[in-house]
């Protein structure tokens, strides 16, 4: 029998597909602690969000990198985080220095390109980077290769790992995942915004 309480527009938003996406790669190939700094990029995005509560929720320190004035403050605000960085208006590199100053010990990165380098020139030692997804090259030109990292020497340096990894592969596990996040969002351990279209 379906659950009455069931809320098809939070599966929608964190209990599939995009929130198994956040839960993976923080937990399970970033491997979250509490004892983390963690930056999230496009923290206000629908995985970005869940991946940044996720960390907090592990106890970790998360900082959020999102685009405009408004979407920071939600971050802080309502999500929780402990520091937001409007990579729109800041000096991302100054405002890291300023909100990581142990360094980056997790970077969940859904942005790659310049915003990639800039936190790859903030990794603490022994950090993990995990890839998760590519926004800057998504309306680039189509006949340009994406832009790699230029800083990527910071991985050696720093004896830090950087991981590519596509939640697809665990499919199977959605719905033991899925039930995890829809117990944390019940319980007001994860806030969820949606946008609605008629």
């Amino acid at each position: 029998e379906p659950d009455p309480d069931y809320d098809p527009e939070a599966f929608l938003a964190l209990y599939g597909s995009t929130g198994c996406t956040a839960y993976i790669g923080m937990m399970e190939v970033g491997k979250v602690t509490g004892d983390d700094t963690v930056v999230v990029s496009a923290a206000a995005g629908a995985t970005g969000s869940a991946a940044a509560q996720i960390a907090k929720i592990a106890g970790a320190r998360v900082i959020g990198i999102a685009g405009g004035e408004e979407k920071c403050r939600w971050l802080t605000e309502e999500v929780g985080l402990d520091g937001a960085i409007d990579h729109r208006h800041d000096d991302v590199a100054q405002k890291l220095r300023e909100l990581a100053p142990k360094r980056v010990d997790l970077f969940f990165d859904n942005v790659g390109g310049e915003l990639l380098d800039t936190v790859l020139g903030r990794l603490a030692l022994h950090a993990r980077v995990v890839l998760c997804g590519h926004i800057a090259s998504y309306l680039d030109d189509a006949d340009q290769p994406a832009v790699g990292p230029s800083n990527y020497v910071q991985l050696i340096q720093q004896r830090a790992t950087m991981t590519g990894f596509l939640a697809f592969d665990e499919v199977p596990r959605f719905p033991e995942i899925g039930e995890r996040l829809r117990a944390w969002h019940t319980a007001g351990d994860i806030v969820v915004r949606t946008q609605r279209f008629e």
